[in-house]
């Protein structure tokens, strides 16, 4: 596959399971709209990667679109160890001729806080009024965007230009395919009690893997024996939202979230509303996202090379 193929077959895989359903179609006509609404000294600084990719935190970092990918180093993280782990399995026979990463680089994890709208769409489907949940929001993406522009974003991508090795990442479009994948598992299981989830997430190769890590599905609000109500997943969407929200989802019937990971003061907020969370495991559930996308590029030919945290299982 060349690049450019790979990138786009990530972001496709993306939008099939974006719970906005069809909503992304306006959300890249608007995005098409504000391209031709900008002077015209503006243009030049348009990401036009926006006009077809609804994922800021998901883009070609280095590379050109037309190489030709035939082996994939893949990682949770992807930094300048690993790009200098690229390196080295290249200098000893094993060329990789991309390295893919989860958690996002350079611009695109610059642009995080820009795919956290999609929590006010969430937000909206469970019954949170999308005023509402857009006030929420606001002021935590503030947070999240002013959190980012210290950091030195570039340090990965400038390795992979000096070393010559292509790098991306994928973030929303893996955690869309955990959603996606819980919620159907979830409305077909119809787990009852706290317990009946645990077993379900134990019953799935990665968080089963992570327990032995020391890292499996954990209760941190409720016991096994309470009833978990209306569940809601919550693996997509950047990062984590604001603490203002568990009051809203709670009005809204949510009994119990399942999530990848929760803050104490986001902890705390959950308890006082009486809604049970069940913290699935950070590192295993990017892991099923991300196979779940590298199984679709086995599927297309492409060597996949595991590295940085990827509990790696073939479901092709």
């Amino acid at each position: 596959m060349k690049l450019q193929e790979v990138y786009e077959l990530i972001v496709n895989m993306g939008k099939e399971t974006d719970p906005r359903g069809n909503r992304l179609e306006q959300i890249l006509k608007n995005k098409s709209k504000e391209l031709n609404d900008l002077k015209e000294e503006d243009k030049k600084y348009f990401d036009q990667d926006k006009l077809f990719n609804p994922y800021s935190d998901t883009r070609i970092l280095y590379g050109e679109k037309g190489s030709l990918v035939k082996t994939v180093l893949a990682g949770i993280d992807v930094e300048t160890a690993e790009i200098l782990l690229a390196d080295r399995l290249t200098e000893k026979g094993t060329k990789i001729d991309l390295v893919l990463s989860h958690h996002p680089e350079g611009k695109a994890l610059a642009g995080l806080h820009e795919v956290m709208g999609l929590q006010e769409e969430i937000l909206y489907d469970l019954g949170v009024p999308i005023n509402v949940a857009q006030g929420i929001l606001a002021s935590r993406i503030s947070e999240v965007q002013r959190g980012l522009l210290p950091l030195n974003h570039n340090r990965g991508v400038d390795t992979a230009k000096i070393l010559d090795i292509p790098l991306m990442c994928a973030h929303t479009p893996a955690d869309n395919q955990v959603q996606f994948f819980l919620e159907k598992l979830f409305s077909d299981k119809k787990p009852e009690y706290l317990s009946d989830i645990i077993k379900i997430l134990k019953e799935i190769p990665e968080y089963e893997e992570a327990i032995y890590l020391g890292a499996g599905p954990k209760i941190i609000v409720g016991t096994e024996k309470r009833k978990t109500g209306k569940v809601f997943v919550d693996m997509t969407g950047g990062t984590s939202g604001s603490e203002n929200t568990y009051e809203k989802l709670s009005a809204a019937g949510i009994g119990t979230i399942v999530g990848m990971h929760m803050g104490e003061k986001h902890r705390k907020e959950a308890e006082k509303n009486h809604i049970n969370v069940i913290i699935a495991g950070h590192i295993a559930s990017d892991s099923l996202g991300m196979n779940l996308i590298l199984d679709k590029l086995e599927d297309k030919g492409l060597n996949i090379i595991p590295c940085s945290g990827i509990i790696r299982v073939r479901r092709s």
